[in-house]
């Protein structure tokens, strides 16, 4: 196939991703596209999300049609300067169709879940090798998610570095023992994790409840977190919204659970049927509604957040600080932004919701891509 013609192709989000359906073109054939540009929507059985251009050029051919369900690492469209003939587009393009087998590309294999046994028990995790010596990355979830949370962001965020997500205690594949509930023990569970990686020193970063857990590890040991990434988090003042924790608690049914899912998002239509069949599916684990109903306890008493880190965050840790928010935040309010350390490099995305690393994980990865590069060259 000619190099001077770059696929474009439908992308794996998460661990049961096999195909996505084209909902719409962002971009025309024949526009100048840059790399990180949005060029299509693509819904999944888990969530819609926007594909963006891995190269710059000209899209030179829209392959799928709006409505096409396409395998992963199948062709949604071809890109290619203005000067490449026609003819050579056309020939990638039938070489391509002719020689693909779903379920074999790159794209279709993404890291495989693995395990690791600490105290508490097993913990579930996903280990995205990038392909650089920098110091690894390390994703934590928020109440009630799990490492798909992140779907849309570990590969983005894997060059140069390797990116870890894993599953907290009382979440996803995990152990569901959480012992007190306390961000203190998280944490702990988290240092465990990564002694058994053999990571000494790593980038961390946190949403919601995971970015509490994330702050109380670097207050613990400053020395193992190279910095600190806090996405709508927890820690940073006392209000959170009490009907979302104690809703996500009670829910037993898809008609009870939706809204309550819907209030992470500032767009109520990203929360797909799927979506809540997955959650009600964890949610009727064994140990989960016990493991749930002791960490809202002992994190969120009465609507309330019990630990506040976000004076012990200015002089505590010295590390760099991110925190990035979403404008229309129903769970987290996003003023309480102000509280972050002074040195805090802070975002405040305009339109989005509790999840940004979801609902606007463009503009969240390259944040943070910048970000620690930032913390590399300094």
């Amino acid at each position: 196939m000619s190099t001077a013609v770059q696929k474009l192709g439908m992308p794996k989000w998460g661990l049961s991703m096999t195909e996505g359906r084209l909902i719409a073109w962002l971009v025309d054939e024949g526009a100048e596209i840059a790399v990180g540009d949005e060029v299509a929507e693509v819904e999944t059985e888990k969530i819609n999300g926007a594909v963006e251009a891995p190269v710059a050029g000209v899209l030179r051919r829209r392959v799928a049609a709006e409505g096409d369900v396409i395998p992963v690492g199948g062709l949604l469209g071809v890109v290619a300067e203005a000067g490449v003939p026609d003819a050579d587009v056309d020939a990638f393009i039938a070489e391509f169709q002719a020689s693909f087998v779903p379920g074999e590309s790159e794209e279709d294999a993404g890291p495989q879940p693995e395990t690791a046994t600490v105290g508490a028990g097993t913990l579930r995790f996903i280990r995205h090798e990038g392909d650089g010596d920098a110091e690894p990355l390390v994703l934590l979830h928020g109440f009630g998610g799990d490492l798909n949370n992140w779907l849309f962001n570990t590969e983005a965020l894997a060059a140069g570095r390797t990116v870890y997500a894993l599953d907290l205690p009382g979440h996803g594949g995990s152990v569901k023992l959480v012992g007190d509930g306390d961000a203190a023990g998280l944490a702990a569970t988290v240092r465990e994790f990564l002694d058994g990686q053999g990571v000494g020193r790593a980038h961390l970063a946190g949403h919601s409840m995971g970015a509490l857990v994330a702050a109380e590890l670097a207050l613990s040991e400053p020395e193992r977190v190279a910095s600190l990434t806090l996405i709508a988090p927890a820690g940073l003042g006392g209000e959170i919204d009490r009907e979302y924790v104690d809703g996500f608690v009670a829910a037993t049914g898809r008609r009870d659970l939706k809204p309550v899912l819907q209030r992470l998002f500032a767009d109520p239509d990203l929360v797909t049927r799927q979506m809540v069949d997955d959650v009600l599916k964890y949610k009727r684990l064994d140990g989960v509604q016990d493991a749930l109903r002791t960490l809202a306890g002992r994190l969120f008493p009465n609507g309330r957040q019990a630990r506040v880190v976000a004076g012990e965050l200015e002089g505590g840790y010295g590390g760099p600080v991110l925190v990035i928010w979403g404008e229309r935040d129903a769970i987290i309010p996003p003023a309480q932004a102000e509280a972050a350390p002074d040195r805090a490099e802070a975002h405040v995305l305009p339109g989005v919701g509790h999840s940004p690393h979801m609902e606007a994980a463009g503009d969240v990865n390259r944040l943070l891509e910048g970000f620690l590069a930032g913390v590399r060259a300094g």
